[in-house]
C-alpha cells in the first residue's frame, strides 16, 4: 500500500509563490450568455474588456448519437469565438448525466465531437473533458448495483481517450479534467449520490495505475472549489472531511500526489500542468429595484448584498459582508497558491430564474452591480502582483490549524467510503 502523504500546516507554502504571478493567473468567467443571442458576443466583450478579463469557459452540449458538431452547436461555438476574440476561449463539452460514455464506443464518439469542434475553431485549445463527473447530477452511474466504485474509472477512461485523439490533432491542447467540490462516498444516498473529490481523484489514480498507461490524461485539473456555503469564507479548512474548496489547496495537492506521484502523470507544478478554478461564484440578493428581472423562488438561504459601501471591497476577518468582498478575496487566494494557474468566475450575468445562479456581475438586464467596480479593481491588484499572500495564509492557516493530510485525518476523510 503507498504510503501516505504528509502535509504539515506551513505558512510560508502558501505564502512563497509571490512569484507565481510574474507567469500570470488568468482571470476567467464562466458565462454562457454570447451563445443565446447575436448581441451577446459584443455584450461579453465588452464587459470583458472593461473589466480585465482574460478567458471565458462556455458550455457545449454532445449528445451519444453526434460523432460531430452541427446546427445550434455550431452556431454557438461561433458566437463564443466572436466573443472571445484576444482571449482564451475555454470549452466544457458534456451532457445529460445519463449519457456519460460509458463504453468504448462512446468514448469515441465523444471524443470525436470534441476534436470536431476544434476543427472549426482553430485557435481554441482549452477543453474541459465533462463537467463534475464526481456528481450524479452530471455523470451516472456513480456506482454499480452492489455499490462499487465506478465513474473514476469509467472517466479515467474518458480522460485517457480524448488525451491521446485531442493531442494527435492538436499538440497543444489543453486536457482539462474537472472534478466538483464535495460528495458523499455513498451509493445508497437518497439523493446527490456521488464521490467525493478526495476519494474520486484517489481512484481516478488507482484506474490510471492499473491501466498500465505511461502517457498523461489530463493537461490540467479543472476543480470547481465552491465553498460548503454562500458566506463561508474563501481561505477556510476543512481538514476532517473530503470537501476539497478554495482553502483546502494543500489538500488538493496532497490527493494528486498520492493518486499519480511517481506515474506517467505530471502533477500540479511540473512542467505545464497547473490546476484551474473553473468555477467560483456568490449569489446575491436582489434588490426590490430589480426584482422584476427575476422569476421563481431563491434556492439558497445566505445571498450576500452585492456591496457593502462601508466595507472596502477586499479583505476581511469577519462574516462575509458582501460579493463584492467575498468575490475580491477568493480571486486573491487563487493568485497565492503556487500550482493554480487560473479563477473563473461563475458567471458574468445573472440568472434570471431564482432556483438558478445570480452570482454574475451584471444584474439580469445586463446593468453592473455594484460589485461589478470592486471586482475589477481586484483584477488589477492581481495583474499588478499588489497581494498580501502572507496575510491570506495566516488567516487560512488561523481558521484550521490542523491541515495535515496524515493517515489518521485521511481516515476520518474517507470513513465509510466505497471500495
Amino acid at each position: 500500500m503507498r504510503r501516505f502523504l504528509v502535509i504539515a500546516v506551513a505558512v510560508a507554502a502558501v505564502a512563497a509563490p509571490v512569484a507565481h504571478a510574474g507567469n500570470g493567473l488568468i482571470v476567467g468567467i464562466s458565462e454562457d450568455m454570447m451563445k443565446w443571442s447575436a448581441t451577446g458576443p459584443a455584450l461579453t466583450r465588452l464587459n470583458m474588456n472593461r473589466l480585465g478579463i482574460g478567458a471565458v469557459r462556455v458550455t457545449l452540449q454532445w449528445s451519444p448519437g453526434r460523432r460531430g458538431p452541427a446546427g445550434v452547436t455550431v452556431v454557438a461555438l461561433r458566437r463564443a469565438v466572436d466573443a472571445a476574440r484576444g482571449r482564451r476561449l475555454v470549452l466544457s463539452v458534456y451532457s445529460r448525466a445519463d449519457h456519460a460514455p460509458q463504453t468504448a464506443r462512446m468514448r469515441r464518439r465523444y471524443c470525436g465531437f470534441v476534436t470536431g469542434l476544434l476543427a472549426l475553431a482553430p485557435k481554441v485549445n482549452d477543453v474541459v473533458i465533462w463537467n463534475e463527473p464526481n456528481s450524479s447530477r452530471f455523470w451516472r452511474p456513480q456506482f454499480t448495483p452492489d455499490g462499487t466504485s465506478l465513474a473514476p474509472a469509467a472517466y479515467e477512461a474518458l480522460l485517457a481517450r480524448c488525451w491521446d485523439v485531442l493531442h494527435a490533432v492538436r499538440p497543444t491542447v489543453n486536457v482539462i479534467a474537472a472534478s466538483a467540490p464535495r460528495g458523499n462516498d455513498n451509493p445508497a444516498a437518497s439523493s446527490n449520490v456521488s464521490h467525493s473529490p478526495v476519494n474520486f481523484y484517489l481512484k481516478l489514480g488507482e484506474a490510471y495505475r492499473s491501466s498500465g498507461r505511461r502517457s498523461p490524461i489530463f493537461d490540467t485539473v479543472g476543480h470547481n472549489p465552491y465553498p460548503v456555503t454562500n458566506a463561508e469564507r474563501p481561505w477556510i479548512r476543512h481538514p476532517t472531511t473530503p470537501t476539497i474548496a478554495e482553502g483546502d489547496y494543500e489538500k488538493l495537492m496532497a490527493v494528486l500526489r498520492e493518486a499519480f506521484d511517481g506515474t506517467g502523470q505530471p502533477l500540479p507544478g511540473e512542467g505545464k500542468v497547473s490546476i484551474w478554478y473553473m468555477e467560483q461564484g456568490f449569489q446575491t440578493t436582489i434588490p426590490a429595484d430589480k426584482a422584476s428581472l427575476y422569476r421563481g423562488t431563491e434556492s439558497i438561504s445566505q445571498t450576500l448584498p452585492p456591496f457593502f459601501t462601508r466595507v472596502a471591497a477586499g479583505l476581511t476577518t469577519g462574516p462575509a459582508p458582501d460579493q463584492a468582498t467575498q468575490l475580491s478575496d477568493a480571486l486573491q487566494i487563487a493568485y497565492c497558491q503556487p500550482a493554480v494557474g487560473a479563477f473563473f468566475n461563475f458567471e458574468l450575468m445573472d440568472e434570471p430564474v431564482l432556483g438558478g445562479w445570480q452570482s454574475g456581475l451584471l444584474w439580469a438586464d445586463m446593468t453592473p452591480k455594484p460589485s461589478y467596480e470592486p471586482f475589477k479593481v481586484a483584477v488589477r491588484r492581481v495583474a499588478a502582483g499588489k497581494v498580501d499572500c502572507a496575510l491570506y495564509a495566516k488567516l487560512s492557516a488561523e481558521s484550521s490549524p490542523d491541515i495535515g493530510f496524515t493517515a489518521p485525518a485521511r481516515k476520518r476523510m474517507t470513513s465509510g467510503a466505497v471500495q
